[in-house]
């Protein structure tokens, strides 16, 4: 009878055992998957994907993206030791590590080790809960068997790298030792590599910056482990055992803090920002920074920006002193915000007139008091040098040659080319006028040093970047590369600041009305940086300087960014070089296109009394004063003279009596003046 049965029992166990299977494989087919697409830490990275910047998760942890490839492969090796060897060979849990638990339980009364596999912990951190004793057991056994259906194993132990806990806020192995130990976690050593692996397991208990003795005993039980296991030999177990364990959690970088947040906000789905900046350099710039305000007004800020002028790449940006610390308005990025230039923008007005034909750097201007239609510039110090070459006007950075040419340019004309450099300046009033040339115009750090790049680039303009540029725009022309040739070659020969490197730039520093704000740009054959300090706020700085304090950063700058300058190109082949004697005579000397019909500079010219004064008439005759003119002078009074052969340059006038007058005086060269009075 019983063997008639056993086929049909047979038959009914088979039954009955893919029925169980197939439920159960329902069972798992059914699970419901927490989201695997994790909220992952926002990464900024420089030129050679060094991280510049992270910022935290919405729940303020710090959980950066990792890959299997980028992990030390030693740490994978005594990971899977310790915590599941059959990692790689089980579908999700490990029978025998169960039943060796259970066993050891029975028989010790207690939990002895435990059978939870790599691919469990996954299914615990995913879905954030508590265990629980059984209900949470059996949740992560069926979500364990889930995951191992849908991912592969490389693909599960790269979960468990990003959301492993290694205390406080730290998850993920890259969070870990970045905090920990300062470095990525490509290379570790068996002693950092240990510590990770015990970590995870009681993460607050075990955290080396508050429980280092807890923190070192776990570690050494799983370097006991990889010893073991061949993991480790016995010269690496001494050496790691005498590793110390760090007891300190390191600041994550906040290089270019508002490089970095501009990034993020242009783009805030990307994941990872890649910038063209240098961390090594912006980390060099930044300290200089901070050191320029040393002992200087809480109040101060700085900006620094550096460059690739043939290629517009930003190297360095450091938007302020101290992005967190409070000081001079930190958070505030001064390479982007509107400021007054000084005298910064003298250079392209020069080279404008170099191309135009006004003037060459030999030509002789007229460094004399100027008026233009009630505009009377004044140079820095209130003096006049009379006539000087142009070089030397803007070597001194003189203010009235630079308005003369201004005024033969055009101020619009100026904007124009401003804009063709690719700055976006802003004018306070609407329309440009004289002053745009001496800083009546709000412009940024970022485009003064895209506008000295253009000059550093032979005269095309050049697009500043500090992300790739998908569609970088077409250059346009500022200057001729003569004329920036001529510029550069001009700024190149103003003398060091005191105490610099005697390092041939060609820089030009500059200071705002009312000493708000102190620049110093230049460039190299190569390089191109712009150094601006002041207050955020706008508030003056008295005693400030450009050269005095932003042009010792620019050249300590370049100190910073190579051993020696690079050597600026030579003269284009077209480049006029002649001395003011050998220029074509209307280039010797600066006269504007309307000086055929405008009186000569050194004509005579009545300074009193002013045209349409009103005086009274007095006994003691009518005090006149001249300035220039070639004596000896003539005067007349409504075309009749009242003194002749006079030499001096202030005399008392008979007076023609009550009424109107028309004074007018005649030099030796038959040029004259000419006021209208009221006499009472």
């Amino acid at each position: 009878m019983m063997r008639r049965t056993a086929p049909f029992v047979l038959v009914a166990l088979l039954w009955g055992g893919a029925a169980l299977r197939d439920i159960g494989a329902d069972w798992i087919a059914a699970t419901v998957v927490p989201p695997l697409a994790l909220e992952q830490s926002v990464e900024v990275r420089d030129r050679n994907g060094a991280l510049l910047r992270a910022y935290t998760v919405a729940d303020g942890r710090w959980r950066l993206p990792v890959t299997l490839s980028d992990v030390d492969p030693s740490f994978v090796t005594l990971l899977t030791t310790y915590e599941d060897r059959r990692f790689w060979q089980h579908q999700g849990i490990d029978p025998r590590a169960m039943l060796r638990a259970a066993w050891q339980g029975l028989r010790h009364g207690r939990v002895v080790s435990g059978a939870s596999t790599l691919t469990m912990q996954v299914a615990r951190l995913l879905e954030g809960g508590p265990t629980g004793r059984w209900s949470g057991k059996i949740r992560q056994i069926r979500l364990a068997l889930a995951l191992e259906q849908r991912l592969s194993k490389a693909e599960i132990l790269t979960l468990y790298l990003n959301l492993a806990p290694y205390g406080g806020n730290l998850e993920g192995i890259r969070a870990a030792t970045l905090a920990y130990f300062g470095k990525e976690p490509l290379r570790l050593t068996p002693a950092e590599a240990a510590l990770l692996v015990a970590l995870p397991q009681s993460p607050e208990r075990r955290r080396p910056d508050r429980h280092p003795i807890r923190a070192e005993a776990a570690r050494d039980r799983v370097l006991e482990r990889g010893k073991t296991f061949d993991q480790l030999s016995d010269e690496d177990l001494a050496v790691a055992r005498f590793d110390p364990v760090p007891t300190i959690r390191h600041a994550f970088p906040v290089l270019a803090p508002h490089a970095a947040d501009l990034a993020r906000t242009a783009a805030p789905d990307r994941q990872r920002h890649d910038l063209t900046l240098d961390a090594g350099l912006q980390a060099e710039i930044a300290r200089l920074a901070a050191q320029a305000l040393r002992g200087r007004q809480d109040s101060l800020s700085i900006a620094v920006l550096a460059a690739d002028h043939h290629s517009g790449a930003v190297l360095a940006s450091v938007g302020s002193a101290g992005y967190r610390d409070g000081r001079g308005q930190g958070y505030v990025d001064m390479t982007r915000a509107l400021r007054s230039p000084g005298s910064t923008l003298k250079p392209l007005v020069y080279a404008m007139a170099f191309d135009q034909g006004l003037a060459h750097p030999e030509t002789l201007i007229d460094d004399r008091p100027v008026a233009f239609d009630g505009y009377a510039p004044q140079n820095f110090d209130g003096a006049f040098r009379g006539e000087i070459p142009v070089r030397e006007a803007l070597r001194q950075s003189l203010n009235i040659p630079v308005v003369l040419l201004t005024h033969e340019l055009g101020p619009t004309r100026l904007m124009a080319r401003l804009r063709a450099s690719g700055a976006a300046p802003k004018l306070p009033g609407g329309k440009p006028g004289l002053a745009l040339a001496l800083g009546g115009v709000g412009i940024s750090l970022w485009d003064l040093v895209q506008l000295y790049a253009g000059l550093a680039n032979g005269g095309q303009s050049i697009q500043l970047h500090q992300q790739a540029l998908n569609d970088p725009a077409a250059p346009q022309s500022l200057t001729s590369r003569a004329a920036a040739w001529q510029v550069g070659h001009i700024l190149a020969d103003l003398p060091p600041p005191a105490g610099a490197a005697p390092w041939r730039i060609a820089y030009k520093t500059g200071t705002s009305y009312g000493h708000r704000d102190a620049w110093a740009i230049g460039y190299d054959g190569d390089h191109v940086i712009g150094v601006w300090i002041g207050r955020p706020d706008g508030t003056p700085v008295p005693g400030a300087f450009g050269g005095d304090l932003a042009a010792p950063v620019l050249f300590q700058a370049f100190q910073r960014l190579k051993p020696k300058a690079t050597p600026l190109p030579p003269p284009p082949p077209e480049t006029l070089i002649l001395t003011t004697a050998d220029l074509p005579q209307a280039l010797q000397r600066f006269r504007g296109r309307k000086a055929v019909f405008q009186a000569e500079a050194d004509a005579p010219k009545i300074a009193f009394p002013p045209d349409g004064a009103r005086l009274a008439s007095g006994d003691f005759g009518l005090v006149t004063k001249l300035r220039d003119g070639a004596p000896p002078f003539t005067f007349l009074a409504n075309g009749t003279p009242v003194l002749t052969g006079a030499r001096l340059r202030e005399v008392a006038l008979p007076t023609p009596g009550p009424g109107f007058v028309t004074l007018t005086v005649i030099d030796a060269k038959g040029r004259s003046d000419r006021v209208q009075l009221q006499l009472e």
